[in-house]
C-alpha cells in the first residue's frame, strides 16, 4: 500500500523518524550505491552528509532516494525522490536534497497490529493524528470483530485508505 505525502508535510514526516536514513545512487556502471547517513530536515528540503563515493554519484547522476526505513513491523517506509546538489568541504560533503515526490509504503496488513485490534493504515493515521496534537483513536475502524468459529474469536481486515 502508497500514502502520497504532500513536501509541504515533509518536515514533519521526516521529524518523527530521526536523523538517520539511507541514500541512494547510482554509480558511473549503473549498479546502485546505499549508504546510512544522518539527514537534516531544513526549511522544505533535507541534507544529508555522505562520503566521497556517494557525493561522486550524486555530481553524476543528480536523481537520487532517500529511503527511512519503518520503525516497527506495523510501520510505514517513507521514501523520498530528490534532485541533489553537492556542497563539498575540505572534510565532509553533503547533498543538498529538494524533493520532488515522497511516499509512505507498506507491503500490507501485519498480523502483530492485527492481534493488537490495529491495522496498519490505523496506526499510522494514530501517530499522524498525534504529531498534529490530536488524540488519536483507541480502536481501529478497519478491524472489525468476527463471527466465533469453532476456535474463538476472529478479526476480519477491512481495507481503507487514510483521509
Amino acid at each position: 500500500m502508497t500514502i502520497p505525502v504532500f513536501l509541504c508535510d515533509l518536515d514533519a514526516a521526516v521529524r518523527q523518524r530521526g536523523g538517520v536514513a539511507y541514500v541512494l545512487t547510482v554509480g558511473d556502471g549503473g549498479s546502485p550505491h546505499v549508504v546510512q547517513a544522518d539527514v537534516a530536515s531544513d526549511a522544505g528540503r533535507l541534507v544529508a552528509t555522505v562520503g566521497a563515493r556517494t557525493a561522486s554519484n550524486a555530481r553524476s547522476r543528480p536523481s537520487v532516494t532517500v529511503l527511512y526505513p519503518s520503525r516497527h513491523i506495523a510501520d510505514y517506509t517513507l521514501i523520498v525522490d530528490a534532485v541533489a546538489t553537492v556542497v563539498s568541504t575540505p572534510t565532509e560533503a553533503q547533498l543538498l536534497l529538494a524533493p520532488t515526490r515522497a511516499v509512505l509504503h507498506h507491503t500490507g496488513p501485519d498480523r502483530v497490529a492485527m492481534r493488537v485490534g490495529l491495522c496498519a493504515d490505523c496506526s499510522l493515521g494514530r501517530a499522524m493524528s498525534s504529531a498534529r496534537g490530536g488524540a488519536g483513536t483507541d480502536r481501529c475502524p478497519g478491524i472489525r470483530p468476527a463471527r466465533t468459529g469453532g476456535s474463538g474469536p476472529t478479526r476480519t481486515i477491512v481495507p481503507r485508505r487514510l483521509g
